[in-house]
């Protein structure tokens, strides 16, 4: 048995190591577009599973004129190899420890030059990051992960080190952030201000606030301090992810399939159709019977941030920290 055991240890070793020649030992990347698309097979027909962010070190799994990668939330899914740029451990490395630049607006413009009258190099979106490399007038010197140079508005983005110290993680603030999106689109698998899907929204809004959880709503769920609903809702609280879906029933297992953010007053946030409020209060004028009746639970996390491991940070999570 041992020896078996030995056999298949190091047919895996081997595996592991043809790979990572096949990868000519870039077997690590940087998303390098404001806004990358994941999808279920190496395709641009197939379904999109879910999106990443400017700035975002991956593992790269595989090669198949794609790449097939896995992002800080454990997420795996083929890009187009203009979505990332793939690096040695040693790069990927240095990429991590680099002083970062946070964009702090929904959208923006990042110039050739320091001027709002420059060439547009690319668009960015908010949570992206690029390398810190200076300040010229009232603009940041910034660098892609693929050596790219441009300018990017002070007004629209902070170093990283301070917005880390500045950013706020209490319910108040995620909700008024959740709210300025009021109106976006729905979008299968989106997980930008370009668009969200009812998780990615929510894993959007939280990681804005430099809160990393899973990517889904079932997986959502399944952490944190669970909430069961008091009849009248008087048990929530602001900041609490409320859930919905069907029910356990004698020969069917729960099933969750929406997830929003609760505000008060029997409120809450999410993306269906758009981003919206809705209420379970039948006299509130955002009344939604349709969701109140596939209400399930609430999870409270905020208490959690970093005392469990399904809630990091990018100071925490070990994809930033590689």
């Amino acid at each position: 048995m041992k020896v078996k055991n030995t056999l298949i240890i190091l047919f895996m070793l081997f595996a592991l190591q043809a790979r990572a020649q096949e990868l000519n030992n870039k077997t690590y990347g940087v998303v390098n577009i404001s806004v990358c698309n994941l999808r279920v097979t190496p395709d641009f027909d197939a379904e999109m599973s879910t999106q990443a962010l400017l700035g975002t070190p991956v593992h790269v799994l595989n090669l198949d004129k794609w790449y097939q990668i896995q992002t800080p939330d454990t997420y795996t899914g083929w890009v187009h190899p203009k979505g990332i740029y793939r690096m040695t451990k040693e790069e990927y490395s240095a990429w991590n420890k680099a002083e970062k630049v946070v964009i702090t607006a929904l959208f923006g413009i990042v110039y050739d030059r320091p001027s709002d009258k420059g060439e547009t190099v690319s668009d960015v979106t908010g949570g992206d990051r690029l390398k810190f490399l200076g300040k010229k007038k009232h603009f940041y010197k910034v660098a892609y992960p693929d050596g790219r140079i441009g300018y990017v508005a002070e007004k629209i983005a902070k170093i990283e080190t301070k917005w880390r110290s500045q950013v706020k993680q209490d319910a108040s603030s995620i909700i008024k952030t959740a709210e300025s999106m009021m109106g976006f689109p729905y979008i299968w698998a989106g997980m930008s201000p370009k668009g969200f899907d009812c998780s990615g929204f929510v894993r959007t809004i939280l990681f804005l606030h430099d809160i990393i959880i899973p990517r889904d709503a079932s997986q959502m769920a399944c952490t944190g301090q669970h909430v069961d609903i008091a009849s009248d809702f008087s048990n929530l609280q602001s900041g609490d992810l409320v859930f919905f879906g069907k029910k356990a029933t004698a020969d069917k297992k729960e099933h969750v399939s929406h997830v929003g953010i609760y505000i008060d007053n029997n409120r809450f946030i999410h993306s269906m159709g758009d981003v919206h409020l809705s209420s379970f209060d039948p006299n509130d004028m955002y009344y939604d019977s349709y969701n109140l009746n596939r209400l399930l639970y609430a999870v409270r996390f905020l208490h959690l941030i970093n005392k469990d491991a399904a809630y990091t940070t990018t100071k925490t999570n070990s994809y930033y920290n590689e």
